[in-house]
């Protein structure tokens, strides 16, 4: 078992009371998850802040309490820690309790607004295929090899991470791919772990509720590059108007990937349509099975990431080319009489709908209609609400106002706020529905035979969270039962 000292190597600490040669159990930020010989560690969340909990935690065995402000009082025989800031503190003495994972394998982190997890899951499922044993920490599932683990955030806290990084590297793996949201740069939960590389998709307002600005929202992304080091690669998306800024300070080697502007990795599309993508990639032309402008973007993401790992640029193009990506993303069903072409995506940002909406316009036929069915999260960025009413509106035939997860939030409120974005025409093409199932299911029985819906939002989650409650509810079931008994 590690002592104290061995996990602070690399901690900023301010003053110690105590032994700091007392062994560690264990590591914890959540005091009612406490268990004798751990280390607590107290940090100033944005709901709560963990001070409050440490005579707690000391109650409940916790051998060790880190902080930030030292309590009034100490307890005896217990070994006090001030840092300068708990959360660093928390991801460095993380990776020193789990024998720093990191350094065993090739990490890639991924960050930007949109195409997060398609990206990531690529890489994995692509490195997979090429005979290494990756790990996948994602929105939607995370992969030590091939044990698949139920993800419950975009990025897991500090500690799990960490833990996670250590049975991949038990495991055998070689590689580990991660999804880096703007709230794990920002709470310093990636605070430890050393990249490979690092890959910006594109930035659009999204966790204004967090950030509060735009300008913060594009600073935390931006840390992410500040903080790789000079042996890691930053590739990002030249085709954004803030992928530069990206890299302006990193010390990492710096390199881009486009369809439009110059770039180091260079595509082209030559064909777009329902049957995937024909593509020129660094003069080669591929087809993929994905569809879609914005997976053309994760596509060059990939293969970029993939030839600065050192792999053979002819094999990755090979074996992209069969790939499918991440569930919930663009994922398609047909109705089996009427051949009514559903679509669920997680687009839950104006500009991931407005994404898929023109990727559909572009590859619809004349004398097809476009039905989406779109909500909104609750006690979450207000803001976009109107913004994506009016995209769904603006570009589908007919919309479904419904909800998405309300949470602690009226529904019908949100929808308020979602239709005072929508003009006189765009009202007349426009209903709500409340209950989820039930706008899915009119979107349903409004189709003709060739028509597409779409039922964006959601994607790969199996809940809906009302009233604090999680209720089973998936929007792929729903479509793919609502197709069986379409009779017409």
């Amino acid at each position: 078992m590690q002592t104290l000292k061995d996990i602070l190597v690399n901690v900023d600490t301010r003053q110690i009371l105590g032994d700091t040669a007392v062994p560690v159990s264990g590591l914890c930020i959540d005091s009612r998850k406490v268990a004798g010989g751990n280390a607590f560690i107290a940090i100033k969340g944005t709901t709560s802040d963990g001070h409050a909990f440490i005579e707690k935690a000391v109650n409940d065995g916790a051998a060790v309490i880190v902080c930030q402000d030292m309590p009034a009082t100490t307890a005896a025989g217990v070994t006090y820690v001030q840092v300068k800031d708990s959360s660093l503190a928390t991801g460095l003495m993380a990776a020193a309790f789990y024998g720093n994972p990191s350094a065993s394998l090739k990490i890639v982190g991924v960050t930007g607004t949109n195409g997060k997890t398609t990206t990531a899951t690529l890489l994995y499922q692509l490195f997979e295929k090429l005979g290494y044993k990756c790990g996948l920490l994602s929105t939607v599932q995370n992969h030590i090899h091939t044990e698949v683990i139920t993800a419950t955030h975009t990025t897991p806290d500090a500690i799990s991470i960490q833990a996670l990084l250590r049975k991949m590297a038990d495991a055998g793996c070689t590689h580990a791919f991660m999804e880096v949201s703007s709230h794990a740069v920002h709470q310093q939960r990636i605070a430890g772990i050393s990249f490979a590389g690092g890959v910006f998709t594109n930035i659009t307002h999204d966790h204004l509720d967090y950030h509060k600005t735009f300008d913060e929202y594009i600073r935390v992304k931006k840390a992410f590059f500040d903080g790789l080091s000079a042996d890691a690669f930053s590739l990002t998306n030249a085709d954004d108007k803030r992928g530069m800024v990206m890299l302006q300070n990193t010390k990492a080697r710096k390199l881009s990937y486009s369809l439009q502007m110059p770039a180091n990795i260079k595509g082209k599309v030559l064909e777009n349509a329902l049957t995937g993508l024909v593509m020129n990639v660094d003069g080669v032309e591929t087809h993929f099975s994905m569809i879609g402008i914005f997976n053309a973007y994760n596509l060059l993401a990939v293969y970029g990431a993939a030839v600065e790992l050192g792999e053979d640029k002819m094999e990755v193009l090979e074996v992209l080319s069969a790939l499918r990506g991440a569930q919930g993303r663009f994922e398609t069903y047909m109705s089996p009489v009427e051949r009514v072409l559903g679509i669920v995506d997680y687009a839950h940002t104006p500009d991931a709908l407005i994404n898929v909406l023109a990727t559909i316009n572009q590859l619809r036929t004349n004398g097809q209609r476009l039905i989406t069915v779109v909500g909104c999260g609750g006690d979450r960025d207000k803001t976009k609400r109107p913004v994506m009413a009016a995209a769904a509106c603006e570009h589908s035939d007919k919309t479904i106002l419904t909800s998405d997860n309300p949470r602690s939030e009226d529904p019908e409120d949100i929808l308020n706020d979602m239709e005072a974005g929508l003009n006189a025409t765009q009202k007349r093409k426009c209903m709500r529905i409340a209950d989820r199932r039930e706008a899915i299911k009119v979107a349903c029985n409004l189709a003709m035979a060739g028509d597409i819906i779409l039922v964006a939002g959601k994607g790969h989650e199996t809940y809906q969270e009302i009233k604090g409650v999680k209720h089973h509810f998936d929007d792929r079931e729903e479509l793919a039962e609502t197709f069986k008994t379409l009779n017409k």
